[in-house]
């Protein structure tokens, strides 16, 4: 009898240190930047750059600490090459037509962006701020996107000028007020392949559908008589992640990737800025995320380009952050011909969003003797290096013709 009470008392007292509200992540606080970046300081603006041209030399005059990484880059066969490392003509060939159809929207919008465009002396019709985002949050959860999130504009969201396009070089103006971040999902067997080539169409298949999305809901609320920009892949004025913290998605984590509640990093993002009247999101970023990703370091542990730190937060431009090597990251791409995305497949986070995962997501955020355990069960369960999968069958049948 004594036993029995023994190990029910100890069963009682585990469940307890597990599952009472300890957070245990005071240290680790969000803070938003205060500097706007220019938008051809990031590498995927850099890699368009004209090496016989006098904007390649002024830049690179400017900026000579990035010389030599990107030229480095630069004579690598280059994303989705077919003298990459995982070159397979089927996933190759599915991701360029997925990104010629995003080429294909940007060049549909006006190259003078709506944000300098005056309303055209459309009648505008009024709107109930809480009612037309509510309609919007369930009109494009129910048309494919995942979670939608409603901001306040703030100029740390907007990069200070363009880096690409015909206005490249060009200052970018905050002359909207407000910002719907739009993520969706990208599927969990795709990416369990990364950085094979399901991982890049994959990826390019869902800044496809973000960017589908964005400009439908754009052109709506133009048709409601309001200004509207899409910012999609290949033509961003926002820093998308920025403006989904704020918009109470997420937050940014160890691997500079938007950390959303049930999918981890494994989202795309698309924004839409408007001087439409909206109910901004009121949720504050939940930092116990942070204080797992400073424990868990498992992406840095799998990076292949060792591009993601092992160590804590730094404080650069007034904030604490991690800072990914970027063009390490983008050089692994141009010699993988992917865009690798196995950070994200390892990611604890990236589980399917099932009633199981679920549960420990709750118990994550809930306590910090869990957050802490949940760790090594994640190694013991799915290994400390997750080994690649091969390709799923149906998309490597043209490798079995």
């Amino acid at each position: 009898m004594l036993l029995v009470i023994i190990i029910l008392g100890s069963f009682a007292v585990t469940l307890l240190v597990l599952f009472l509200p300890i957070k245990g992540a005071r240290s680790f606080t969000y803070q938003s930047p205060s500097n706007r970046v220019h938008e051809a300081d990031a590498v995927l603006s850099r890699r368009l750059l004209n090496t016989d041209t006098k904007v390649y030399e002024s830049y690179y005059s400017q900026h000579p600490e990035f010389k030599l990484a990107d030229d480095r880059s630069r004579q690598a066969p280059g994303l989705l090459s077919d003298k990459s490392r995982y070159f397979h003509p089927g996933t190759f060939a599915a991701a360029k037509a997925n990104f010629k159809i995003i080429e294909t929207l940007n060049s549909s919008q006006s190259e003078i962006p709506v944000t300098e465009k005056a309303n055209l002396n459309r009648g505008k019709i009024k709107v109930n701020p809480e009612k037309i985002s509510q309609f919007i949050s369930q009109w494009l959860k129910q048309t494919g996107a995942h979670s939608v999130g409603f901001t306040r504009l703030e100029e740390y969201h907007l990069y200070s000028h363009k880096g690409r396009g015909p206005r490249s070089g060009k200052p970018i103006k905050k002359i909207h007020d407000h910002a719907i971040a739009i993520t969706v999902e990208m599927d969990h067997r795709m990416l369990q392949s990364a950085p094979e080539g399901t991982s890049v169409m994959e990826s390019s298949e869902q800044y496809l559908r973000s960017g589908v999305l964005a400009l439908k809901l754009s052109t709506y609320i133009k048709e409601l008589g309001y200004e509207a920009t899409a910012h999609i892949d290949g033509n961003y004025e926002v820093i998308c992640p920025l403006v989904a913290v704020d918009a109470g998605l997420g937050i940014v984590g160890r691997m500079g990737l938007l950390m959303t509640p049930k999918l981890g990093p494994r989202v795309r993002i698309s924004v839409v800025t408007t001087n439409m009247p909206l109910a901004h999101s009121d949720s504050k970023p939940d930092t116990t995320t942070l204080h797992f990703c400073h424990h868990c370091k498992k992406c840095a542990h799998v990076c292949p380009a060792a591009a993601i730190p092992y160590g804590p937060r730094i404080t650069q431009d007034g904030i604490d952050r991690w800072q990914i090597n970027s063009e390490k990251c983008y050089h692994f791409w141009t010699l993988s011909g992917t865009d690798c995305g196995r950070c994200i497949t390892v990611c604890p986070y990236s589980h399917p969003d099932d009633w199981f995962h679920r549960f420990i997501r709750w118990a994550i955020k809930n306590n910090l003797v869990f957050r802490l355990l949940a760790i090594k069960l994640d190694d013991i369960f799915y290994g400390r290096k997750p080994q690649i999968w091969p390709l799923p069958n149906w998309v490597d049948i043209l490798d079995k013709q």
